[in-house]
C-alpha cells in the first residue's frame, strides 16, 4: 500500500491507498491502532476492492489534535472521502473506526454502500484510563515492551517509535483518554438510523462485545448480519483468515 496524506482543519492525515481501479472500501482502525493494520486484507481483496485506510486524528503517522470529539473524527471522514474523490464507499470500522463508520453513515447515507462494523456496541461505556501507563519516553525498545506487556504487544507493536532519547508509542495516551471519554454514550439511534446493507462482526472472546449486545444490534437493525469469529477484540488481526472470508463473502452481493 502507498502512504498519502491530505490536509484538513490543519492537520496533516496520513492514509494507507492500495490503488487500482477496484471499488473503493474506507478503513477504520480502532483506539491505539493505526491503518496498516488493514494491510493484509487489502492484499487479499485487490483487484477487486481499493482498500483504503485512514490513520485517524492523533494516530499512526497523522497529527495530535486539539480535540477528539464525535464531529471532529466525522468531519475528518467527510474531508477524506472529499479529498479521494470518492461519492461513495463501504465503510469497514474497528471499535473507534466502527461507530466512526456507522455514525457516519447515519449523517451521509448516501456515501455509504454498506458497513461492516468490527467488534464494537450501540453503548460505548469503556474506560481507556489503562494507557497512561504507557506514556512518556523509554529508554530502550525492551523497556516499552516490557510496560506494554504481551496482551497488547500484537497490535502496538506498529506504532512503536525510535525517537533520539529513546522509544515511545506513535500516539499520545492522553489523547486516547479524551477520545475514548467523547466516545462513550448511548449510540443506538445512529446505529438504527441508516438502512444500507451491514455486517456485524463479533470476536467470540470479545471482552468489549457481548454475545447479547451483537444480536440485539443485529436484530434491532433491518439488512444486518452478524457473524462470530474466533478471538478478541480485533478479529482481523486474530482470525485474519476468517475476518477475510466472511468480508469477502459479504461483499459478494455489492
Amino acid at each position: 500500500m502507498e502512504r498519502r496524506d491530505f490536509h484538513h482543519q490543519g492537520l496533516k492525515f496520513s492514509y494507507l491507498d492500495a490503488g487500482g481501479h477496484g471499488r473503493v472500501l474506507v478503513a477504520l482502525h480502532a483506539h491505539i491502532m493505526e491503518a496498516g493494520t488493514f494491510a493484509p486484507l487489502a492484499a487479499e481483496l485487490a483487484p477487486e476492492w481499493r482498500v483504503v485506510a485512514l490513520d485517524q486524528r492523533g494516530h499512526g503517522y497523522s497529527d495530535h489534535a486539539p480535540g477528539y470529539t464525535r464531529d471532529d473524527y466525522l468531519s475528518d471522514l467527510q474531508a477524506f472521502f472529499e479529498h479521494l474523490g470518492c461519492s461513495h464507499a463501504v465503510l469497514l470500522g474497528n471499535s473507534l473506526g466502527g461507530v466512526n463508520a456507522y455514525q457516519f453513515a447515519a449523517r451521509h447515507p448516501e456515501k455509504v454502500r454498506c458497513l461492516i462494523i468490527e467488534d464494537i456496541g450501540a453503548e460505548v461505556w469503556d474506560d481507556l484510563g489503562f494507557v497512561l501507563a504507557w506514556e512518556g519516553e523509554f529508554a530502550t525498545r525492551e523497556d516499552l515492551i516490557e510496560r506494554v506487556g504481551p496482551r497488547f504487544l500484537p497490535y502496538l507493536e506498529p506504532s512503536f517509535r525510535q525517537t533520539p532519547a529513546g522509544w515511545k508509542l506513535a500516539f499520545d495516551p492522553r489523547d486516547i483518554v479524551k477520545s475514548g471519554k467523547c466516545l462513550s454514550g448511548d449510540h443506538w439511534q445512529d446505529w438504527l438510523a441508516s438502512q444500507c446493507p451491514a455486517l456485524l462482526i463479533r470476536g467470540s472472546s470479545s471482552r468489549v462485545t457481548t454475545q447479547q449486545g451483537a444480536e440485539t444490534m443485529a436484530s434491532r437493525r433491518p439488512n444486518t448480519r452478524l457473524r462470530v469469529l474466533d478471538g478478541g477484540h480485533v478479529t482481523h488481526c486474530d482470525d485474519p483468515a476468517g475476518f477475510t472470508a466472511a468480508v469477502r463473502e459479504f461483499l459478494q452481493d455489492f
